[in-house]
């Protein structure tokens, strides 16, 4: 048995008895009088009539979707950002094509060159590579967090440095003496390298010796943790020479915790410990993996998506910072 073909907009007009122009003006939104408006939407209705949006797209300049690149799903951050963007760009009247790809250049090439020949309307960008020079310039480009030789990419991004000054006050004001940064980065520069700047300015501020471990992202990450945590350890009198942490990122501070586990420390009574996204347990529940300081996704997500679909109409701001705010977390002093 032959499969129907779907019904053209040829049809719809046959169906509601009205020339075709007057169809491609509904679909397109032109204002035509009511009584044939009825006629092409009861039409639709009947032969249920799908607008193509690429072929429409093609005509229009706007295929009506967005294009998010980001590294993977795997990590809790960048799967909320990724949900987050897509609740944002349908309330936009968009469609999300959501592309991972793993840090490789090659792949975000890849899926950019894709993005491009689909006419997408913007990309929403949060690589580990310089692509700023591969999206074509009548395509808008916003970047989250990093930063590109072109520095005319608008970026968005939280306001990491505060969040790394924030950290450190709130530890000495829960009675640390000692608080210690810990982190890795990528080799490529970000806005996220300002958490360490952060922690450095309230070193300063408050007479503090900046005791950190700060390396470039490699696969031994957790054992060169727990040896550098070993390092600052009394094994005479099992003690730790810092009472406070600082972690760049909130699974970086879990890898802590269970490391001075290990170690027989109790956190957060020998040790409180801050991390830096806003992870949570479960979501939509209201509980943190770990005390963080907070990156308001959503705020963040509503910016990106309000800023590239303005992008032809207003020069946009070279970077956009909003603010970070600490949330409890069962690793600090309640």
């Amino acid at each position: 048995m032959a499969k129907h073909q779907a019904p053209t907009m040829k049809d719809v007009a046959r169906e509601a008895g009205v020339a075709l122009g007057t169809v491609s003006r509904v679909i397109n939104g032109i204002t035509v009088g009511d009584e044939y408006k009825k006629k092409v939407e009861a039409a639709i209705k009947k032969l249920n009539y799908q607008v193509n949006t690429y072929a429409r797209g093609l005509k229009t300049s706007q295929t009506k979707t967005l294009t998010l690149i980001i590294p993977s799903l795997a990590l809790p951050f960048y799967a909320n950002f990724a949900y987050e963007i897509e609740q944002q760009t349908y309330q936009h009247g968009r469609k999300l094509i959501l592309c991972c790809s793993n840090g490789i250049p090659e792949k975000e090439i890849d899926y950019i060159s894709l993005a491009s020949q689909s006419k997408t309307d913007g990309i929403i960008a949060l690589t580990y590579s310089d692509i700023s020079n591969q999206v074509p310039e009548d395509i808008p480009l916003i970047v989250f967090d990093r930063h590109f030789e072109n520095r005319s990419v608008p970026r968005i991004a939280s306001d990491n440095f505060a969040g790394g000054f924030l950290a450190i006050e709130k530890l000495l004001e829960f009675g640390c003496t000692h608080p210690i940064f810990i982190g890795y980065h990528s080799d490529f520069p970000g806005e996220a390298d300002k958490r360490f700047e952060g922690f450095q300015a309230a070193c300063k501020k408050f007479e503090l010796k900046p005791t950190f471990l700060y390396e470039s992202d490699d696969n031994d990450s957790y054992e060169t943790l727990y040896n550098f945590i070993v390092s600052h350890q009394d094994k005479d009198t099992h003690t730790l020479d810092f009472d406070g942490i600082f972690a760049n990122t909130d699974l970086e501070a879990c890898a802590a915790v269970r490391i001075l586990d290990d170690l027989n420390y109790s956190v957060p009574a020998d040790v409180q410990i801050i991390g830096f996204d806003g992870t949570k347990k479960f979501l939509p529940i209201d509980e943190y993996i770990v005390s963080t300081i907070v990156q308001p996704l959503p705020a963040l997500a509503k910016k990106c998506v309000e800023m590239i679909l303005n992008a032809e109409n207003e020069p946009l701001p070279t970077l956009t910072l909003l603010p970070v705010t600490y949330e409890y977390g069962g690793t600090t002093i309640k």
